[in-house]
């Protein structure tokens, strides 16, 4: 832990997120120094017979859940929402994501937290938007990948409409109300009043579908799949090798000279059907054909490093093990040691470095496990041994 303070240090963050969008924001402020307490059903009191993010202890739920405390409160019941209220008071943040009505119906809503804390942020991700047609329907990643345009564009022409292999929409609206939340933050600063900082997963989506969405609003032009090929850098794409397949990106007439003349396919720059743009986009299956023949006839390790040596960009395809075996990665510290009660291992570090203010070579807190800090945080409030007996007897906690 390095001795400067993080740049969250001292903001306090009520966490009542669940599944992967809302943690995900959450995390953001966490692993950057927020004090933060992940709010959770009491054991007693769970209808959840089992999390998406599967087993307490398992990869995912510590992944997500490091550097916060766990509170168990009953919302429903008056008392436990009387504890989520003197929280409230002292609060900076909150975030959730449940679906849009829900939290009117337990009474923890934004308006509702604003009366008694005017200073209060509240986060809100979900699937569809907090109002619209749509407000009160489930969303999840796949569905929103969907009806976002992703699965139109991905996989080969021709294919069917293919799932992007990561939780796409969960991962990138976690990190876009993440990114609200320090701005209402910042702004706050000034203005000395919270508000109300909204996202789902469909705004999200349709945002990361930057480049084929701002083609089709500026020019009416519906993208389609490209499979493993750009949709417009030519020749950009997959190309075998004699032990696997490599990335090369050697679109623009200065990189594809340069690359046909490295490898020794100089003619295919004099060729007509390759010698502008147009024609090598026209063409771009019989210019793809014509790299494969030479770069079937060489490792990846070989164009690899031959592409870095003449300045084309070039890399190799990598499976998980592969990618941590890196040494760029590893130089980077991208696994993240945490310690728990059951041993150390690894969790998958903050992507952000900062030259002073930098998280520590471990995470600070390791993944809670249910309630762990239920006493400690109620004793913080007043609560007094015989109380907190009490409301656990009623599995108020």
């Amino acid at each position: 832990m390095p001795d400067q303070k993080l740049p969250f240090s001292g903001v306090k963050v009520l966490d009542l997120t669940h599944a992967r969008a809302g943690p995900t924001a959450v995390r953001l402020l966490s692993d950057w120094g927020a004090d933060t307490i992940k709010i959770e059903q009491p054991a007693a009191t769970s209808t959840d017979k089992g999390s998406i993010l599967g087993a307490r202890n398992g990869f995912d739920l510590q992944n997500l859940h490091r550097n916060k405390k766990s509170l168990t409160i009953n919302l429903k019941s008056g008392e436990g929402k009387k504890i989520f209220f003197d929280l409230v008071k002292r609060s900076d943040v909150i975030v959730e994501n449940f679906r849009s009505q829900t939290k009117n119906r337990l009474g923890v809503d934004y308006q509702s937290c604003a009366d008694i804390n005017p200073r209060i942020i509240y986060g809100s991700l979900s699937g569809f938007g907090q109002d619209g047609p749509y407000d009160n329907r489930p969303g999840v990643d796949q569905i929103l990948q969907g009806m976002g345009g992703l699965m139109s564009v991905t996989g080969l022409p021709g294919q069917g409409p293919v799932r992007v292999g990561i939780p796409i929409c969960d991962l990138t609206s976690g990190m876009f109300l993440g990114f609200g939340l320090a701005a209402a933050l910042f702004e706050r600063e000034s203005s000395g009043k919270g508000q109300w900082v909204q996202t789902s997963l469909l705004q999200a989506i349709i945002a990361m579908m930057d480049f084929q969405a701002a083609r089709f609003l500026k020019d009416g032009e519906v993208p389609k799949q490209a499979g493993n090929d750009h949709p417009t850098g030519v020749p950009t794409g997959v190309f075998p090798t004699a032990d696997g397949h490599i990335n090369i990106a050697a679109a623009g007439e200065v990189l594809f000279r340069r690359f046909c003349d490295a490898v020794g396919l100089s003619d295919l720059y004099k060729d007509t059907r390759f010698d502008t743009y147009e024609g090598r986009s026209s063409n771009r299956v019989e210019l793809n054909a014509e790299i494969a023949k030479v770069t079937a006839t060489q490792s990846s390790e070989y164009w690899v490093e031959m592409m870095q040596d003449v300045g084309v960009p070039c890399g190799p395809i990598y499976d998980m093990g592969e990618v941590f075996n890196d040494p760029q990665v590893k130089h980077l510290k991208m696994a993240w040691p945490m310690a728990n009660a059951t041993g150390e291992f690894p969790v998958v570090r903050t992507p952000l470095a900062m030259s002073r203010t930098n998280v520590g070579n471990a995470v600070r807190l390791p993944t809670p496990e249910l309630g762990e800090h239920t006493e400690q945080i109620l004793k913080e409030l007043g609560y007094d041994d015989v109380v907190i007996t009490d409301l656990k007897k009623r599995n108020v906690i």
